[in-house]
């Protein structure tokens, strides 16, 4: 079984796969000015099993197609919005995010938490951009460097995990540069890592490994994530998830 599999399981039935927050996102939501109108469109690119995706659809008139390459994510997303009552409000697609099958000025919005580093940052805003329509607006959430300096160890780390973080100011000049103007940013709170995301994790870690009889591949899996942890734990004050809502330039 791949190292992928494996981390799609150990993910399965839970509320994200990454860190965030209903509110952070309902916060994120507000800062486009477009939030309140009717009959929007909404793209949610690499949306994971949805926690963000229920969370717009409740908050929006409108319709969100949600976009996962992993089936085992989008099939709890379409039983979560049964349960709440909003399937009307929301479209589940299996598509790699590099290749969308999009039409150009399709969407109001396209929303991204935690997963634009899948094929880069500045590749992801430029290619999402021609997706939106004029006055369109992107809310990404990607991993970024909070400080000027930080430690060797987390540096090497995300330097290794992922090559392009940069700091708030150097993002927000990728996107100006690429015809964006920024509306808004702020940072994940600690509670949106260790309340939503990790703890759920470690408490995950016991039936994953029993499920898989305890393999050597599923024990590396579990280990690379309570490294990850231990290292949010002993370096938070240096990295965040950086929030960015951008308005198309027309």
């Amino acid at each position: 079984m791949s190292a992928l599999t494996l981390e799609i399981d150990l993910h399965r039935n839970s509320e994200r796969q990454g860190p965030g927050s209903s509110e952070e996102t309902i916060k994120a939501l507000e800062l486009t000015s477009i939030s309140k109108k009717k009959d929007l469109k909404l793209a949610d690119i690499g949306c994971g099993s949805g926690g963000q995706t229920i969370t717009l659809a409740q908050n929006i008139d409108g319709h969100i197609t949600a976009v996962d390459l992993a089936s085992d994510f989008l099939e709890e997303l379409n039983e979560k919005s049964k349960l709440f009552k909003i399937e009307d409000k929301i479209q589940t697609l299996k598509e790699s995010m590099d290749c969308l099958p999009f039409q150009e000025g399709s969407f109001d919005i396209i929303w991204s938490e935690g997963a634009i580093y899948n094929i880069g940052f500045e590749a992801g805003i430029k290619k999402w951009r021609e997706y939106l329509k004029p006055d369109g607006y992107l809310c990404v959430s990607e991993i970024t460097w909070i400080t000027n300096t930080r430690p060797q160890e987390i540096e090497d780390y995300w330097k290794t995990e992922c090559p392009e973080i940069n700091t708030a100011s150097d993002n927000i000049k990728i996107l100006e540069d690429n015809g964006y103007a920024l509306r808004g940013y702020f940072c994940l709170q600690e509670d949106s890592w260790i309340t939503n995301y990790y703890k759920p994790i470690e408490k995950r870690f016991s039936s994953f490994l029993q499920r898989h009889k305890y393999s050597e591949s599923a024990r590396e899996v579990v280990k690379v994530y309570k490294a990850e942890i231990e290292l949010y734990r002993k370096f938070k004050e240096y990295f965040s998830y950086g929030f960015y809502v951008a308005k198309r330039d027309k």
